[in-house]
């Protein structure tokens, strides 16, 4: 019988598989999904905890949150009506297919990048695009242009830096692939705050085709609090608006984002110490016999040595150590990708891999 109902459920959705980030397990040093390892100050939450007794429950936030609205405008340099708030950038991305993506339409995906852009448009009932990178791993541009002329896609989808490649696209190649695209270019600046290239945000007061997405969960420390941001010309935010479901935003959470936008130089502070300490790390595993370390513009890297990855995971796991496996991109066969964490996290990771690997 349940067999019988199941086939009322959309085949676009039951094709799909269920996002569940494998390998995960207890540890004390948890570094597979790329967080910052830097929680909130514990004055700054007391002061928080003061604003959460002034909240009613009992009422509906705003379908969007207008102080953190008018602060992200503020913060990006963005006139009035750019901004949209969701509940993390993947609402947000499901949020982009709803309005944009319907049955046929072809998108299209720069690979390896974000699982969750091909999930997208599959469900939304399109078909993706799938441009393959450059051997070292950088987004293949002129496949790209290519491609573009010849299927004129509905949507182009690029990440800088990307996610797993930890790789940024040069503005300039952002900038092409905008003037060549017929439909909107969606950038994912999830890592926008340790990009050593510019904000493609630069490029809409050229182009109404842009669309930024970005989220607070990164370098602003805010994954357990899912937001998120959409940027793009009003006239277009008003219309993706419309796909959106209200009320998505609490105001406990409003209040958290307003405090850290009003507190840039603590942000400045921590991206920096984010980005020292992910040199670092890169540099102590490069002198680890073996292991090959590629290059990134992120908070995390990309690794491997001879031992077999899934080994490598466990072996890393069982010594208090939790990475991630990123097998399941072909592109990236026998690679693992660490975050960078705190001193004393990294020293943990640092010694666990030189003992695994020796």
């Amino acid at each position: 019988m349940t067999d019988g109902l199941l086939a009322h459920i959309r085949s676009e959705v039951r094709s799909e598989r269920a996002y569940i980030v494998p390998g995960a397990r207890p540890v004390s040093v948890k570094l597979n999904q790329n967080e910052s390892p830097y929680d909130l100050p514990p004055e700054l939450k007391r002061e928080l905890l003061e604003r959460f007794f002034e909240i009613s429950f009992n009422r509906y936030p705003p379908e969007q949150p207008t102080q953190l609205v008018h602060a992200l405008e503020a913060h990006c340099g963005v006139e009035p009506g750019s901004i949209l708030v969701g509940n993390g950038s993947n609402e947000l991305t499901y949020t982009v297919g709803m309005c944009f993506v319907t049955h046929g339409d072809e998108v299209l995906i720069p690979c390896p990048t974000f699982a969750l852009y091909d999930s997208m448009v599959r469900l939304h009932g399109g078909t993706p695009l799938q441009v393959s990178c450059t051997v070292d791993y950088q987004v293949d541009t002129q496949a790209i242009l290519d491609t573009i002329s010849e299927r004129k896609p509905k949507l182009v989808i690029l990440a800088t830096p990307n996610n797993p490649t930890g790789l940024s696209i040069p503005l300039s190649d952002i900038r092409r692939i905008v003037e060549a695209t017929p439909g909107f270019v969606v950038v994912d600046e999830a890592y926008h705050e340790f990009n050593p290239e510019p904000s493609a945000l630069t490029l809409m007061d050229e182009f109404p085709n842009v669309i930024v997405l970005r989220t607070l969960s990164k370098a602003f420390g805010l994954a357990g609090l899912r937001l998120g941001y959409l940027v793009a010309r009003p006239q277009v935010t008003h219309e993706i608006m419309k796909s959106r479901l209200p009320f998505m935003i609490d105001r406990l959470s409003e209040q958290v984002a307003l405090t850290l936008l009003n507190n840039q130089e603590m942000l400045h502070e921590r991206v920096s110490a984010i980005l020292k300490s992910t040199s670092e790390l890169k540099n102590a595993m490069q002198r680890i016999p073996t292991v090959e370390v590629r290059a990134s513009d992120t908070n995390f890297v990309l690794f491997r040595c001879k031992k077999n990855p899934q080994e490598l995971l466990e072996a890393l796991a069982d010594a208090d150590v939790l990475v991630r496996n990123m097998g399941g991109y072909p592109e990236l066969q026998g690679f693992l990708r660490v975050t960078s964490g705190t001193e004393d996290e990294n020293k943990a990771f640092l010694d666990a891999l030189t003992s695994i690997v020796a």
